[in-house]
């Protein structure tokens, strides 16, 4: 393995590689069982995650371009969508974490 020294690295574009197909693809699961409930569930579940990648997405696209040409983008604008990108990343990660805890709570009753 070889590893780059951070002077080396250009962007912050990195090649992830997988040992099994089904880890990392660019393809959107699909849930289907049949209860109505646990499938709509899923479905809300993946449409939030989404919209908080996409969030994130055009946060990291306006500092970009803001890097690129200063005078085509507002900084307000830039600010606000990077304000808003990190309070979803921050709910999303408060809610996880009181799902991860309720679930290790549930296990553990006796």
């Amino acid at each position: 393995m070889k590893i780059i020294p951070h002077y080396q690295t250009i962007g912050d574009i990195v090649n992830l590689k997988t040992s099994r197909k089904n880890h990392i693809n660019d393809t959107k699961q699909n849930f289907s069982t049949t209860d109505a409930v646990t499938d709509n569930f899923a479905n809300l579940l993946t449409k939030s995650l989404d919209k908080v990648n996409n969030l994130e997405l055009k946060s990291t696209d306006l500092t970009n371009q803001m890097a690129v040409n200063p005078d085509s983008v507002n900084i307000h604008d830039v600010l606000i969508a990077a304000e808003q990108a990190e309070m979803s990343i921050l709910l999303t990660k408060g809610i996880l974490d009181r799902a991860i805890r309720s679930y290790k709570e549930i296990t553990s009753m006796r």
